[in-house]
């Protein structure tokens, strides 16, 4: 029963980067709306790093779900 515990209590330790991922999504979306905003015609500038950039963020949540589940099934 040892081992399950600690199975479990690894795979949380490993979803805490997730908080750091919201945090981060919330702000590049902030950011964004802001710039947009201010200044309507950056729209065809910032489009494509905005994306990117949303993209690599939600990469490191998939990386630490993959990582949790990895200590939790095996």
């Amino acid at each position: 029963m040892e081992l399950e515990a600690a199975k479990l209590i690894g795979a949380a330790i490993a979803l805490i980067p997730l908080l750091g991922v919201g945090i981060g999504l919330g702000l590049i979306f902030a950011s964004y709306n802001d710039a947009i905003a201010r200044n309507p015609k950056s729209d065809e500038i910032l489009g494509g790093k905005y994306l990117l950039f949303f993209a690599l963020t939600e990469a490191l949540a998939i990386f630490a779900l993959g990582v949790s589940l990895l200590i939790l099934f095996k």
